[in-house]
């Protein structure tokens, strides 16, 4: 397996221009990480290995449930639970407790698979982004009609950005990224406001605007809630 699950589409990615192109980003890894778990690295021992060690979190496991069929994930789970038995289980029960194996399946519990390879690509990622950023006007001018980049992914890219581009560039690409971030704020703020306001006795009968699926925007920016969750109804 190459260090990379595919080659990045970027420009179908920036495309879209709908939510955050890093969560869309992040989407389409955990999809092809989830397929290729449960699909063909199930004779690939050197996975096998990490996934039995590494295990999953909480999103990635009812994930690969969703996307594979039930017995590759049972024998990803066969040889997980073996693992535990062999690593973390006291010999025993009778014995005291040992801290270092206390500590050792509470560093197990806080990993996951698909978390670290994502974390590993989604930098990859963007170090091609900002190389793009710096080299194409085209799509500069792509990176800055996005509709929204979210809080989390502010950061993330922001931190990177000082990472992987010279100093000369980092203000110009963070007031590119701040500007998408802010503008989206602001936007929730004042939808956020409305809906709220909508509550109130003087305004029955005013429109409600965008506001209606304000609370679920709301989450989408702070936590990426997935689209596919808003529902517009009245309170």
């Amino acid at each position: 397996m190459k260090e990379t699950i595919c080659t990045i589409p970027i420009n179908d990615i920036w495309g879209e221009k709908k939510g955050c192109p890093i969560c869309r980003m992040y989407e389409m890894l955990e999809e092809q990480y989830a397929n290729f778990i449960t699909g063909s690295a199930m004779m690939d021992p050197q996975t096998r290995v990490q996934t039995n060690q590494k295990g999953f979190c909480e999103r990635h496991f009812i994930k690969i449930t969703q996307v594979g069929k039930r017995l590759p994930n049972a024998l990803i789970l066969q040889t997980h639970l073996g693992e535990i038995m062999e690593k973390y289980m006291p010999k025993d029960v009778n014995s005291k407790p040992d801290k270092k194996k206390l500590q050792a399946l509470k560093n197990m519990q806080e990993s996951c698979y698909i978390c670290d390879r994502i974390r590993f690509d989604a930098e990859h990622f963007m170090q091609t982004v900002f190389v793009q950023w710096q080299k194409s006007e085209d799509f500069r001018k792509l990176y800055t009609e996005q509709e929204y980049i979210c809080l989390d992914h502010y950061r993330f890219v922001t931190e990177l950005s000082v990472k992987y581009l010279p100093s000369k560039l980092q203000a110009p690409f963070h007031a590119d990224t701040a500007t998408l971030c802010k503008n989206q704020l602001r936007l929730l703020i004042d939808d956020t406001s409305h809906f709220c306001k909508m509550f109130d006795y003087q305004s029955r009968g005013a429109d409600w605007g965008n506001s209606r699926d304000a609370i679920e925007r709301d989450l989408e920016f702070l936590v990426k809630i997935h689209p596919e969750t808003r529902e517009n109804t009245e309170e």
